[in-house]
């Protein structure tokens, strides 16, 4: 996976005309950068500059005792090593190469590609001093958002097998739930058969599951309480699994059925109905050349204009080896997403639509969907929720 995804990085550089990308890291099992599990493999102890130019060209600079572990990975062609600086080493490797722009680990958008340390730009900065090369810096944004968003279909089909587990993980916890068990009590039975199937969460295992039931909920990235399942309640859960790497993020949404009830109340449907409308129309606007903030005006727009208060997040984010991955999502124009709800939907990204909103008195209906970007349009990675699930 990792060669696979070090030649579609060079395939990247030469689209967006960039000569070189440094990942520069140091002590990296302690610190990781997030490009460490896409483009290298392992972890390094001293200073190393792992660098991919668009001729091709794969270097790595490193410490001389990290050198063997590198070359039995065997990702990078050229394997440099140094004893008391790796400064001389760089800028030989740079005299010789001579890039135009050098793209570094560093942005204001997106964490996921941010991973150079302030202490780690000064170091790299303090070694071009006086030369061209300081000049000619510029963030690896681009080539980092492209490069986690391009799904392969290798990760395309990791990904997929990841939501086939949570969505097995869905169907044995409806029938578990019922009115008495707190909230604690589902996410601890979701936890066990995530450890019988011998994966981990997807997220921090404090609040994945999230699990929320009722009108007075904490809602999303919440832990689970001992709040009580009652008779009335609205409960949802957002949860996913990571497996070989990749990752999943599900919403579902269940309904407590009242002593006498035999359906749902009337404004909890066309609260869920009103959900799943707009995950369609999201659908249907999501789209390669669309903005991702358009998308968002999709759901939005048919929420509020059906009478319900707006969500107070963005509509869908990326999802692959985190769940919360890429650059662009699909985001409302608000100063907190930056410039990523500008950014355009490309053939290959893998999207999260997850709308929600209140039913006043029953609690908060919620799904959340998996989608691939395909050439004209999206397609469901998730079997979708189409009617609200009773216990």
């Amino acid at each position: 996976m990792v060669r696979e995804k070090i030649q579609q990085a060079i395939e990247i550089l030469k689209e967006k005309k960039i000569d070189m990308w440094t990942t520069f890291v140091r002590e990296s099992a302690t610190i990781p950068d997030p490009v460490i599990d896409v483009t290298i493999g392992t972890n390094c102890t001293w200073q190393t500059a792992y660098i991919i130019t668009a001729k091709g060209e794969t270097i790595a600079i490193a410490g001389s005792l990290d050198i063997a572990n590198l070359k039995t990975h065997g990702h990078y062609k050229e394997i440099i090593g140094y004893v008391q600086s790796i400064k001389d080493t760089l800028l030989e490797v740079l005299n010789r190469i001579n890039p135009k722009t050098i793209a570094l680990n560093y942005s204001t958008n997106t964490v996921t590609s941010d991973g150079l340390t302030h202490g780690m730009w000064l170091q790299f900065m303090s070694y071009l001093e006086g030369t061209q090369f300081i000049e000619r810096i510029i963030s690896a944004e681009p080539i980092i958002s492209a490069l986690r968003g391009r799904k392969s279909g290798t990760e395309l089909k990791l990904i997929k097998d990841s939501i086939d587990v949570t969505l097995e993980i869905f169907d044995k916890v409806s029938q578990f739930i019922k009115p008495g068990k707190s909230e604690q009590d589902v996410a601890k039975f979701i936890l066990k058969e995530v450890k019988k199937s011998g994966l981990e969460p997807a997220w921090d295992k404090e609040h994945c599951p999230a699990v929320f039931t009722g009108p007075e909920s904490a809602g999303a990235h919440a832990g689970p309480t001992n709040r009580k399942i009652e008779g009335g309640h609205i409960l949802n859960i957002d949860f996913g699994v990571k497996k070989n790497g990749y990752c999943s993020d599900l919403q579902r949404t269940w309904y407590i059925k009242r002593k006498g009830e035999k359906i749902p109340p009337i404004e909890v449907v066309r609260g869920f109905n009103t959900i799943i409308e707009a995950i369609q129309l999201a659908a249907k606007k999501l789209k390669p050349g669309v903005q991702g903030c358009e998308v968002d005006d999709a759901a939005r727009n048919h929420i509020t204009s059906s009478g319900y208060a707006e969500y107070p997040h963005g509509l869908g984010h990326q999802i692959g080896r985190v769940a919360h991955d890429g650059g662009g999502g699909l985001f409302p124009r608000w100063e907190r997403y930056g410039n990523l709800p500008y950014e355009k939907i490309e053939e290959g990204q893998v999207y999260t639509i997850e709308p929600r909103l209140t039913v006043e008195g029953y609690g908060i209906a919620t799904v959340e969907e998996i989608v691939v970007v395909t050439k004209d349009g999206c397609k469901f990675l998730s079997k979708p929720q189409k009617k609200i699930w009773v216990v």
